[in-house]
């Protein structure tokens, strides 16, 4: 079984300019970070033509399919029942994107068969990244 789900999503960038766009992304679940879910967005997408790559909890993505929940960076909120909203802080400005809430429940449901909620902590490898962290240092 793979480590690894990538699932490619149509994404509707709102913008305050007249019209929104749709721009392509991909979300990203890894066995080994097994608490985070990961959506990438191409150049297009950006305002500085770079590549555009969040990373967020998995639960946060869970529980904002059904209400608002998040803080910080990350916000995620229902917008009626086809619809969910993922808006990103950073430096630069926000941004918010609009995505099928069928897209995101189906990704959810893949990234459970892989990794059970509540059994994130034994798909952790501490020792490992411990190790890894005192290389570095």
């Amino acid at each position: 079984m793979s480590t690894v789900i990538d699932q490619a999503v149509q994404a509707r960038l709102i913008a305050s300019a007249p019209q929104d766009r749709a721009v392509p992304a991909q979300l990203r679940y890894q066995r080994s970070d097994p608490f985070a879910v990961h959506i990438a967005f191409p150049p297009g997408a950006s305002l500085d033509g770079a590549d555009v790559q969040w990373g967020f909890a998995r639960e946060l993505l869970a529980c904002g399919l059904n209400s608002p929940a998040g803080g910080g960076d990350v916000h995620v909120w229902p917008c009626g029942p086809d619809r969910t909203v993922l808006e990103f802080h950073a430096r630069e400005g926000v941004a918010m994107v609009q995505i099928d809430t069928v897209e995101l429940r189906r990704f959810l449901a893949r990234s459970y068969a892989l990794v059970p909620a509540g059994s994130e902590t034994g798909h952790l490898d501490l020792d490992g990244d411990l190790a890894a962290l005192l290389r570095e240092a």
